[in-house]
């Protein structure tokens, strides 16, 4: 990612400059292009012009609000900071950030925010944590809204049982870990196995937030144990949830309707989506690491 990008037309180049040099970014003159150009690249995209112009070119760009920049429009007369796209995602931060370097007013409409209240993303970015599953997070701040939705903290270790609504917030480490055992294997196999990947990798315990399975595997207690003993956090995924995610190894999960165990776990719970190691074989374990 290159960071903060601020774009213009030509006859708001000089504003435009300003708030560039105030949060740090970069100016980019505006071309018919330049949405297309910048928006796999960019944390942050500042455009300063209509709001309509915006919509219409970055909308057929957007793919996963997890991935796509934070967009935010600042309107013509220099008054107000309008997020756009990525509002729980550093818009509404980085309108914050332009009231307070500039005095701009933002105009904030993330339903959780607006009124006050908190919000899955908001409590993950307050705490340095990450939400595990994403896609729960319309519904769980929804609950929010309407008053029914709890905020529980598990110390751990533990084990949560939860409805597809509940999002779970784990630490903020930047990868992921998919792991599947042959029925029966112990937790110290599957530790060992887990250290001599990491090692493999070039990564510690510390860099994985969560390691994943199959449901077929709930009954593995020394799956449970080892996950446990070296103080991480185990999901459990569903078929569906796996059978999702494209995978480049063949498996012997294909027999229980899975494309595999290691890899698609280690990609569902993953944001960016990208293997960074393919699933490898340790006597009864295999793993796999997603970022």
């Amino acid at each position: 990612m290159t960071g903060t990008i601020v774009t213009a037309l030509p006859y708001f180049s000089e504003p435009a400059e300003r708030i560039a040099s105030a949060l740090g970014g970069s100016f980019v003159a505006y071309h018919d292009s330049v949405f297309t150009d910048t928006i796999s690249t960019a944390d942050r995209i500042v455009a300063l012009m209509a709001i309509g112009i915006v919509v219409r070119k970055i909308a057929p760009l957007l793919t996963d609000k997890w991935r796509d920049p934070a967009v935010v429009v600042v309107s013509p007369d220099l008054r107000y900071v309008i997020p756009i796209s990525g509002g729980h995602h550093g818009a509404n931060d980085l309108a914050y950030e332009l009231e307070k370097k500039l005095g701009l007013i933002p105009v904030i409409t993330t339903a959780t925010e607006a009124t006050g209240r908190a919000s899955a993303e908001g409590i993950a970015e307050e705490k340095g944590l990450r939400v595990v599953n994403p896609g729960s997070t319309r519904r769980s701040n929804a609950a929010v809204l309407t008053g029914t939705a709890g905020i529980y903290s598990v110390e751990g270790p533990g084990m949560v049982i939860a409805g597809g609504g509940v999002s779970f917030l784990v630490s903020d480490a930047p990868y992921t870990a998919g792991i599947g055992c042959r029925k029966g294997a112990t937790s110290r196999e599957i530790v060992e196995a887990i250290d001599e990947a990491l090692m493999s990798a070039t990564l510690t315990r510390s860099d994985i937030s969560i390691y994943a399975t199959t449901t077929l595997k709930l009954h593995e207690q020394g799956l449970t144990d080892a996950i446990r003993e070296i103080g991480g956090n185990l999901i459990y995924l569903d078929q569906e949830t796996l059978c999702r995610e494209s995978v480049p190894s063949e498996s012997a999960a294909e027999r229980f309707g899975l494309p595999g165990v290691a890899e698609p776990a280690a990609l569902a719970v993953s944001y960016k989506k990208e293997l960074i190691m393919e699933k490898k074989v340790y006597g009864n374990v295999t793993l796999a690491f997603a970022r």
